[in-house]
């Protein structure tokens, strides 16, 4: 069993929990989580903690294929404000800032943020896995390849499930090295990956439990969904739930979505299914 040391407060994944994507930014891909306005924002997680979520996930910029760079002085001064007001307005909450910048992520948790989600797994700054070290808090490290403006053309793996595990294998003993005691493994669905090497990695979390670390799966109304079954971003819910109860029982420990309601709803039903089948077996 799992547990992560969120600035004191210990979070069990025994269960599977749900991390819900809150978006400050005015051009995040799914417009539902576009939430620039700090009430908005608010308003949003409050409403993700009623309704189950036990992380909130809080981006300053965009990351999809493509999108623009914002400096770390930029992303900042979206980011900041969003983790402090929320904070004020709920204590208790349990606060992910995804952030590829060292000093970000140190200004994220001195205003109350608890998690750093570095999508790039310390390689776009090279201060990020010491800095995450002497926080002393839980750190998603995600495996991309270049950068979110290169990344759609460096897809080249003869492997890619061992690729990603290879790089994980590594990037654990870098990040043990420099105190970072709860590490979180993210495949990174949809970055450096084609659709049918996001599925093949999908189909294959469980080979990840090698790792002997939590697993976090982030493919909420992804490209994956929206092209292998012909729908927009914001009709991709029910494509959604669907790989999400996949990959909850290949051994997701937290997936990363958008729609918290029905993500928890998948995760009560996922775990009902594996109880009923131990039961079975023991008959």
């Amino acid at each position: 069993m799992f547990t992560l040391n969120c600035q004191g407060k210990l979070l069990s994944l025994e269960t599977p929990q749900v991390m819900g994507i809150i978006n400050i930014t005015p051009d995040s891909f799914f417009r539902g989580n576009r939430k620039p306005d700090l009430s908005e924002a608010i308003a949003m997680a409050e409403n993700m903690l009623e309704n189950g979520a036990t992380i909130l996930d809080i981006g300053g910029q965009s990351t999809r294929p493509g999108s623009t760079l914002l400096t770390a002085a930029e992303e900042a001064e979206r980011l900041i404000p969003a983790v402090m007001a929320i904070k004020k307005a709920i204590p208790d909450a349990i606060i992910s800032v995804d952030t590829f910048y060292a000093n970000v992520a140190q200004a994220s948790v001195d205003a109350g943020a608890s998690i750093i989600n570095d999508i790039s797994g310390g390689d776009l700054d090279k201060e990020m896995i010491a800095t995450v070290g002497k926080l002393n808090v839980p750190y998603v490290c995600m495996h991309m390849r270049g950068t979110p403006q290169t990344m759609s053309k460096l897809t080249d793996y003869e492997n890619v499930t061992l690729e990603v595990l290879d790089f994980f294998i590594k990037k654990i003993e870098i990040c043990r090295e420099a105190g970072i005691n709860n590490f979180i493994v993210d495949p990174g669905l949809g970055f450096a990956k084609t659709r049918t090497q996001n599925f093949t990695l999908l189909k294959n979390i469980e080979q990840f439990s090698i790792l002997e670390k939590p697993i976090l799966i982030g493919l909420s109304r992804k490209g994956m969904i929206q092209k292998t079954i012909d729908v927009s971003a914001e009709d991709a819910l029910n494509g959604t739930t669907v790989l999400n109860t996949i990959a909850l029982q290949n051994g997701a420990n937290i997936i990363r979505v958008h729609d918290v309601k029905e993500a928890v709803q998948a995760v009560e039903l996922v775990e009902y299914y594996k109880k009923a089948e131990k039961l079975k077996a023991k008959r």
